[in-house]
């Protein structure tokens, strides 16, 4: 591929995704947060906030010029603590999704190419089984099998998420098995990692990059809400949902401790979403 069809696809891309609005207006709240999340100690007014801190004189103030946010009854600033969260958020994402999306993926190629042999029903039975139970309900079990922290919480996620897309993938790769290119691929004597790899793979790609951009904002909920039943990111290191657990026991007198941080997890999954959307309609053939 020469350097002006790159060019010239790389322009059609971004026409497809910039056609839908809110797909830019998604884009930049993505950027915005994984700006926040890289450049958290130069962006926020009182870094040292995010840390063991204690100031009983700042405690439990209402938004103002100098909290925007207020501040939690330690003397804390919220806004700080919510850049600072958004690192451990997108931290989680980016571990859960490069696990799980391989291992889902190519379970599905492995099931759907071998479609009705052992190999399938192993796979799918398995995969079956963990599609059968509540997500959140197995995440927490798993998560409080373990050690309460990040990485029981990357664990417990991971460990429930690679079954939706080895589904996914499955149904599309057993519908591919049967097309003429891969017949002929097989014709020809080509390798199983060959057609698997190289046939089948790249043909569900788009769907597979969809999916993730969308499920951004489930992990990050998932994340939150294992964070909110003190089962995630341990005190005093901030997170989303640790943040709203704490303040909802001071509802509504101190009602910026909950409310920020609920908002601030609403405009991220936000972002991601109409993100998601955009990634689909550029990937999206015959438009």
């Amino acid at each position: 591929m020469t350097k002006a069809q790159l060019k010239e696809d790389l322009r059609l891309y971004w026409y497809k995704f910039s056609r839908n609005k809110l797909s830019v207006v998604g884009l930049c709240i993505v950027l915005l947060s994984i700006l926040c999340a890289i450049f958290a100690e130069i962006i926020t007014p009182y870094p040292q906030h995010a840390k063991e801190f204690v100031d009983f004189n700042q405690a439990s103030l209402a938004p103002c010029r100098a909290f925007i946010c207020g501040t939690d009854i330690f003397g804390r600033d919220i806004f700080t603590r919510l850049i600072f969260s958004c690192r451990g958020a997108l931290s989680m994402t980016v571990v859960v999704l490069s696990i799980s999306v391989p291992i889902g993926v190519f379970l599905g190629l492995i099931a759907g190419y071998y479609h009705g042999t052992w190999a399938d029903t192993i796979i799918m039975r398995t995969a079956d089984v963990f599609l059968s139970l509540p997500s959140l309900m197995l995440a927490m079990a798993i998560a409080a099998v373990l050690k309460p922290g990040m990485r029981s919480s990357m664990i417990a996620v991971t460990a429930m998420w690679w079954p939706w897309y080895t589904r996914q993938v499955y149904g599309m790769a057993s519908s591919l098995r049967n097309e003429y290119f891969v017949k002929n691929a097989e014709l020809i004597g080509a390798s199983r990692l060959h057609i698997l790899f190289r046939e089948i793979l790249p043909n569900c790609l788009s769907s597979v990059f969809t999916k993730m951009a969308l499920d951004v904002g489930w992990v990050i909920l998932i994340g939150a809400s294992l964070s909110f039943v003190g089962l995630g990111e341990q005190p005093p290191t901030p997170a989303f949902g640790q943040m709203i657990s704490e303040g909802a026991r001071y509802m509504p007198d101190l009602w910026w401790m909950t409310v920020f941080p609920a908002l601030a997890i609403a405009f991220i999954i936000l972002g991601f979403n109409f993100f998601g959307d955009g990634i689909r309609d550029m990937l999206e053939r015959g438009r």
